[in-house]
């Protein structure tokens, strides 16, 4: 299922690998699946994907660590993890979820989906977690079950085509079933956004302002490393520092000047975890100039030295990895 890239100079992944012979760039399976085949120390590790990870909390109650962060959830919760960020199944044993892995590759370029029709899905869209009531989750339950019945069409076809000598039969089923897993996992998708569009649709800020922070977002994701300042973001964006705190407050609850700071130390805390990076250096792709500098930003908001937060979290060695 997964499968540890090398250790590298930057943050170590863990990339997409099913086990042979899966041909598909989507996998599905339950989280007590994965337990059942996975060292029960290493469900408790920090891992950073290659991939996509759709996790639908289907019974109980548990902590997943995102980002370094606890996220409560309980049977409806849905989590959408990008590529590159840290994620931490808990210390909960009672519950259970439904898993989607996929590679990037899987999906459709939006330069290839014809203008008139939405066939390329924009997963920025998608909520980071979002609770769905019981309906919402027996459809999102029904809908993750047929994908992953219909992930295991071709396993039946395969064997059998190779004993009768059909040997284009395999290749033309898997391309079939490929195309198929991709538009039901397409609808899944949009109908998710659709349910997440509507809450935000109920909520009472303005919508101006909301587009202003998804872009304010979108530029501290872009050049934290290099832009520390608020009047450089405010400048960018063609707005005053004062009206970037407001809308930044509405959409978080924090001021812009922290959330920049947010994202400094989000990256530090991923770079100190999945590599072996001096703290100078890791200081020094932040864009801060001496490492101490840096260390005292990273203690004001995390309560202890990078050296500290290092220590306390053991990453797993590429033999030991899912």
């Amino acid at each position: 299922m997964i499968s540890p890239s090398r250790r590298k100079v930057d943050i170590e992944y863990l990339g997409y690998q099913p086990a042979k012979p899966y041909p598909y760039d989507l996998e599905i399976f339950r989280v007590s699946n994965l337990k059942r085949r996975t060292r029960a120390e290493a469900m408790h590790w920090t891992y950073s994907y290659e991939f996509y990870m759709l996790i639908c909390i289907t019974h109980g109650r548990c902590i997943q660590f995102v980002d370094f962060e606890p996220i409560s959830c309980c049977a409806g919760t849905l989590l959408a993890l990008r590529p590159g960020q840290a994620h931490n199944f808990g210390s909960d044993e009672q519950w259970d979820a439904w898993i989607i892995l996929f590679r990037p590759e899987f999906l459709l370029p939006t330069s290839s989906a014809p203008h008139d029709l939405r066939l390329a899905v924009d997963l920025e869209r998608l909520p980071e977690h979002l609770r769905l009531d019981g309906g919402e989750l027996k459809r999102a339950a029904d809908a993750i079950r047929r994908m992953h019945d219909d992930s295991l069409l071709d396993t039946s076809s395969r064997s059998s085509a190779s004993s009768s000598g059909n040997a284009t039969r395999p290749h033309e089923l898997t391309a079939d079933v490929h195309a198929l897993l991709r538009y039901q996992f397409y609808a899944f998708v949009i109908w998710i956004t659709v349910v997440h569009g509507e809450r935000r649709r109920q909520e009472p800020q303005h919508s101006g302002s909301l587009q202003r922070f998804t872009r304010f977002q979108k530029l501290v994701d872009k050049r934290f490393g290099e832009w520390n300042q608020l009047s450089w973001y405010a400048r960018h964006l063609g707005c005053t520092e004062r009206s970037l705190t407001r809308v930044t407050k509405q959409a978080v609850g924090m001021s812009a000047k922290a959330f920049i700071s947010r994202r400094i130390n989000l990256e530090a805390k991923r770079l100190l975890v999945h590599t072996d990076l001096p703290v100078g250096v890791i200081a020094e792709k932040l864009g801060f100039r001496e490492a101490t500098h840096f260390s005292k930003f990273f203690k004001l908001e995390v309560g202890c030295a990078p050296k500290e937060f290092r220590a306390q979290r053991i990453r797993p060695t590429s033999a030991d990895a899912v």
